[in-house]
Parts: structure tokens; sequence; C-alpha cells
């Protein structure tokens, strides 16, 4: 293994404790969530034992991030995220998050006013949050109707009958947070201190 191999994987246990403490968790909870042990968790934070994939896979599902977040691996070349919209329903959708299950973040265009494929309000199970980022939007929930600017957000569960789509004759583009089982996205701001 060359020096560079053995200076990032030297890195990884004080970023695994750096993670670890900015959760505020314990070595006993994460290794309850990752299937890990506490024993095996401090010896890869404190560098006694050098990590596995094996080891690396769960860590990284626990904390959401990427397994190159957790190595630090150097830059392969190109910097740029190739984003790929998919169309569904009149909608472009663009998925900024690249990890399975969990909240799932979207950027969503939706059609000018009069070209939207349906206005009947759909339910499904999951919990949702969404910011206006350009245009006016039409947000029907339940029996009730909301018209949002850019800067406003709203969040709702999407088993109450729910429609978005756009105001006017302009396209409405919205940053959504999406939890499929439930999941809330937590936005909050930083507390300053």
């Amino acid at each position: 293994m060359d020096d560079s191999a053995g200076d990032v994987l030297a890195g990884v246990g004080p970023r695994l404790r750096a993670m670890r403490r900015a959760r505020q968790t314990t070595l006993a909870a994460l290794a309850s969530e990752t299937g890990l042990t506490a024993s095996t968790l401090s010896r890869l934070e404190n560098g006694k034992l050098r990590p596995t994939l094996e080891q690396l896979l769960p860590l990284a599902r626990a904390y959401g991030v990427p397994l190159d977040d957790l190595v630090a691996a150097p830059p392969t070349g190109d910097p740029r995220i190739h984003l790929r919209p998919i169309r569904r329903a009149g909608l472009v959708l663009v998925p900024l998050t690249r990890r399975a299950g969990g909240v799932q973040a979207y950027k969503v265009i939706h059609p000018p006013a009069g070209r939207a494929p349906t206005t009947k309000p759909q339910t499904h199970e999951g919990y949702e949050w969404f910011y206006v980022l350009n245009g006016t939007v039409r947000f029907v929930l339940g029996e009730r109707e909301f018209r949002l600017g850019v800067g406003e957000a709203a969040e709702f569960d999407t088993r109450i009958p729910h429609w978005i789509g756009s105001a006017d004759e302009r396209p409405a583009e919205l940053l959504t947070l999406f939890g499929p089982q439930g999941e809330h996205a937590h936005v909050t701001p930083a507390h300053r201190t």
C-alpha cells in the first residue's frame, strides 16, 4: 500500500469519531444501528483497527453519507455532479440524493397552469416538505387551497389528498424532501451560540 492510501485510511478514525459526536450518539447506540460491536467501533475511531468495506458500508448508511465522505477519498478529477432529470406525469424531477432509503431530495419543475396532466388530488404513504424556488404554486391539501410564492415552504402528510402545481402561466420550481415511510425532514434553523 502506498503512503497516500495509508494516509487516507489513517484519517478515517478521527472522521468517524467526529461524525458520531456531531450526531450526539453513543458507541452502544451506533453499534445497535450498524450491527458492529461497540468495541469494533471504538477501535476504528482510535485507529487501532484498519477499516474494511464491510465495516464502512453500515456506517455510511447510519450517517447518511456517501462512502467517500467517510474515507475522504482523494478527488478523482471531475467535480461535476451529473444529474439526470426524470419526466413523470408532466413533471420534471431531478433527484438530488444518491442513496436508497430515508428522506429523498428532488428539484421538481411543474408545468404552467393548464398544462398539468391532472389536477386531481392524490394520496400515498409518506411525508413531504417543499420550498418554492421560482414561480407561484397552487397547493391543495384536503379541503383547503393555498398559494405559495418564492421563499415559502409547506410540509404535510401525503396520506391527506393533495395536489401541487403552478398557479399561473409560468413553470413552478420546487425543492422537495420526501420521506416514503413518513420520515420528517426536520428542517430547523441553526442555533447561534
